[in-house]
């Protein structure tokens, strides 16, 4: 049976080993935690809606359900050369006929990031995150302000719609609090149409609930650095506040970048539309660490890290069997899904090269994130 190497313990990473699994192949994850963070559930987190521990999995009951094995511990080295990783505790490890890595990215450094949470970033941080929201509720007034950024060398690793969607979930508790009027809230981003990626509607969508909720903007001003007290912005002007959320964007870990494998200008691992690694024989790349091709407005969420994982996994079949069989590739999928909550109700907002789609769902559409939560995790646990 050949043995495939999975390198990272997220949504890419889990999708890869079950899906090479599926495919007859022996498979060992290597990940550095050991617990699956559903990242696209985290929202809930901080305004006390979801709980940690349901926003997790063990990785320790996929790997027994799907049968591949798992190892905890960190990848400290990649030589796409030689083939070889290195891991922190078990050393170097020759490559096996097939490797993928999943990885996913590193954020962009800001000064003073340090006065900053963010819903994207460490799992822990959502918690740190609750934390501060709970203070600031229990002082009873105050200023909030969230954003996200940008990089300019790759814009598929920005994270906006997490953002948008704890700032509504912040709001909607709030209101349900009956101090919403006691906070200023503004939202912050350093490009002139934050949202931009997800279509015209969704983004007139959005600014029609901005004013309707009595939201603040600070749009299209370079971020300077972060103060304790707040936000200051290249023209040197700056947005007060006691609570910042902030997603930086993202960029290629340093692992990648110091690495020899191919890399775009923002440390990606460069691929083609197969999810092969340029130039390395039986290494694949998914998700947020590969550097994707498409149309601007192309996104890297965790159904197109799914996708790719499942791609590679076919695709390494067919090739291992020497078939001649048609491979799969996901440039041709690529689309922007989100199921934006807002705490009481959701916005479903679609967009491929062909129509995009935004449609307002009062009520069920919050219950609709909440069923399609449970269904993740059911299909890693059952399918």
């Amino acid at each position: 049976m050949k043995k495939v190497l999975i390198l990272g313990g997220g949504i890419g990473g889990v999708a890869s080993a079950i899906a090479f699994r599926k495919q007859g192949f022996q498979v060992e994850l290597v990940s550095d935690r050991d617990y699956l963070f559903i990242y696209p559930l985290a929202i809930w987190i901080p305004v006390g809606s979801e709980k940690f521990r349901n926003v997790s999995m063990p990785l320790s009951k996929l790997a027994d359900k799907h049968g591949f094995s798992l190892t905890i511990d960190r990848v400290i080295a990649l030589d796409g050369i030689q083939k070889t990783i290195t891991l922190e505790h078990t050393g170097i490890r020759n490559s096996p006929a097939l490797v993928v890595v999943a990885l996913g990215a590193a954020k962009m450094k800001h000064k003073g990031i340090e006065h900053t949470c963010s819903i994207c970033g460490n799992p822990e941080e959502s918690l740190v995150l609750k934390d501060k929201i709970e203070e600031l509720v229990e002082r009873g007034i105050g200023k909030i302000a969230f954003g996200f950024g940008g990089n300019p060398k790759d814009s598929s690793s920005v994270r906006g719609g997490p953002a948008f969607e704890l700032f509504f979930n912040l709001h909607h508790h709030l209101k349900k609090l009956g101090i919403r009027e006691q906070f200023e809230m503004t939202f912050f981003a350093p490009m002139a149409e934050p949202g931009a990626r997800m279509g015209k509607k969704a983004l007139s969508a959005m600014s029609t609930m901005f004013k309707a909720n009595n939201f603040d903007t600070r749009y299209g001003k370079k971020i300077s650095r972060f103060v304790e007290d707040g936000v200051v912005f290249e023209d040197q002007s700056k947005l007060q506040s006691d609570l910042t959320m902030f997603i930086p964007a993202g960029e290629g870990d340093e692992l990648i970048k110091a690495s020899n494998l191919p890399q775009n200008s923002a440390g990606f691992i460069c691929i083609d539309n197969f999810c092969r690694i340029d130039g390395i024989s039986g290494w694949y790349a998914v998700g947020d660490a590969a550097a994707l091709e498409g149309p601007d407005w192309k996104a890297k969420q965790g159904h197109i890290a799914e996708l790719m994982a499942n791609n590679a996994a076919v695709n390494a079949a067919i090739e291992h069997a020497g078939q001649k069989g048609a491979i799969k590739g996901y440039q041709e999928h690529l689309n922007v899904v989100c199921v934006m909550d807002m705490g009481d109700s959701a916005g479903f907002v679609y967009r491929n090269t062909v129509r995009e789609l935004f449609i307002p769902m009062p009520v069920v559409g919050h219950w609709l994130k909440k069923s399609w939560g449970h269904y993740y995790k059911l299909s890693k646990r059952w399918l």
